[in-house]
C-alpha cells in the first residue's frame, strides 16, 4: 500500500510517499480501506516533534479518515467487513489502509460521503466535549469562538447553535466571517482591527451587552486569547484548546480569582483512550445530529494522497475554512 511516511520530526518536505506493507488486523482490531483522511493542526504538530504524543520512527501521520472495512480480527463484534466507517487514531491515517481498534470505528450513515465523515471525526469531537463535558454548557448562554473558521471552529459554531447558545464568531477576514454566518454564527468578532485588546471587547459588548461571554472556547492563544480573556463573564469558562497563533498565552491568578472564572484544558485524545465508551457514545451523537441536519461538515478541499503537501501547507498558513482531506484511489 502506499503511505505518507515520517523518518525524522522536522519539516513538511521531508516526508515522503512510499510502498508499505498491508497492515495485519490482531484480535479486536479492523483493517480499513481509506478513501479520506482529514488533515488537522495537529498532525503538522506531530510532524513537526513539537506534539505531546510522538510516535516511535518511521511512522504514518494522520488522526482520522473513512473508509471501508476489508478484515476484522479475531473477537471483532461491532463492525464487519463492507461496512462503512470513520476511524479516530494517534497516527496512521495518511495511507492506503489502517488498522484500528474496533472500538476506534463507528459505522456510519449510507448518506453520509468518506469526506463529510473524515471531517466530522478529531473537530466535531473536540468541539462537542468542550463544550458539554468540559464548559457544562446551558441553552441560552453566549459562547465566543476564536478561530471560528478553522476545523475546530466551525464545528464549534454549529454545536453551540444546536445546543441552544448564542454564538459570537471570532475570525480574521470576509470569507471567513461568510462561513461562521453559513454555519450558524449570530454575530461575528472582527479579529483584524486595531487595539484588538480593547476593540475585541467592545465588540462582544455591543454584540451581547456588558455582560460578556459566558463560555470562550480559544483555538488561536497568543494576542486573541489576551483580548477575549476581557470579554470573559463573570463566572464563565475559558476552554483552551490550541495555540495556531504559536503563541502560549499565560494569565494572572489575580484575574481568575476576581472573575470567578474557570479556565479548563480539553485534549481529546485522552477521552479516546481513557473513556472509549463515552466517546463512542458522543460520535453517535454528532452522526445523529448531521442526519439530523443539524451539523454540517465543511470539506473546502479534497486533494489526492500524492499531493499532501498542498494540504499540509494550508493548514500550516491558516488558510482553511472548515477542513481539507487527502484522499487515495
Amino acid at each position: 500500500m502506499k503511505a505518507l511516511v515520517a523518518k525524522q520530526f522536522g519539516a513538511l518536505d521531508t516526508l515522503v510517499i512510499e510502498e508499505r506493507p498491508a497492515p495485519v488486523p490482531g484480535a479486536g482490531e479492523v483493517r480499513v480501506d481509506v478513501r479520506a483522511a482529514g488533515v488537522n493542526f495537529p498532525d503538522l504538530l506531530v510532524i513537526g516533534g513539537t506534539y505531546q504524543h510522538l510516535p516511535p520512527l518511521p511512522f504514518i501521520p494522520g488522526k482520522e479518515c473513512a473508509g471501508v472495512v476489508n478484515a476484522v480480527g479475531a473477537g471483532v463484534k461491532l463492525i464487519k467487513p463492507g461496512d462503512r466507517v470513520m476511524v479516530q487514531i494517534e497516527h496512521g491515517a495518511f495511507a492506503q489502509q489502517v488498522v484500528a481498534k474496533e472500538m476506534q470505528c463507528h459505522v456510519i450513515p449510507a448518506a453520509l460521503d468518506f469526506a463529510s465523515a473524515a471531517a466530522l471525526g478529531l473537530t466535531y469531537m473536540t468541539a462537542h466535549f468542550a463544550l458539554v463535558e468540559r464548559a457544562q454548557l446551558k441553552p441560552g448562554e453566549v459562547v465566543l469562538v476564536t478561530g471560528a473558521a478553522g476545523g475546530v471552529g466551525l464545528a464549534t459554531v454549529q454545536i453551540a447553535k444546536a445546543l441552544g447558545a448564542t454564538v459570537l464568531a471570532a475570525v480574521s477576514s470576509p470569507d471567513k466571517a461568510a462561513a461562521a454566518k453559513a454555519s450558524g454564527a449570530d454575530h461575528i468578532i472582527d479579529v483584524s482591527v486595531a487595539d484588538l485588546k480593547n476593540n475585541l471587547r467592545e465588540q462582544v459588548y455591543a454584540a451581547v451587552g456588558k455582560r460578556g461571554a459566558d463560555v470562550i472556547l480559544d483555538n488561536v492563544g497568543g494576542d486573541v486569547f489576551d483580548a477575549a480573556l476581557r470579554a470573559i463573564a463573570w463566572s464563565g469558562r475559558m476552554l483552551v484548546i490550541g495555540f495556531t497563533s504559536g503563541r502560549i498565552p499565560e494569565i494572572k491568578a489575580g484575574l481568575i480569582l476576581v472573575k470567578n472564572i474557570s479556565v479548563i484544558g480539553m485534549q481529546i485524545s485522552d477521552y479516546r483512550d481513557r473513556q472509549p465508551g463515552k466517546f463512542r457514545a458522543v460520535r453517535q451523537q454528532l452522526l445523529d445530529m448531521c442526519s439530523a441536519g443539524k451539523l454540517r461538515p465543511h470539506v473546502m478541499a479534497a486533494f489526492p494522497l500524492e499531493r499532501y503537501a498542498e494540504a499540509l501547507a494550508l493548514v500550516k498558513d491558516r488558510k482553511v475554512i472548515g477542513k481539507v482531506v487527502l484522499t487515495t484511489n
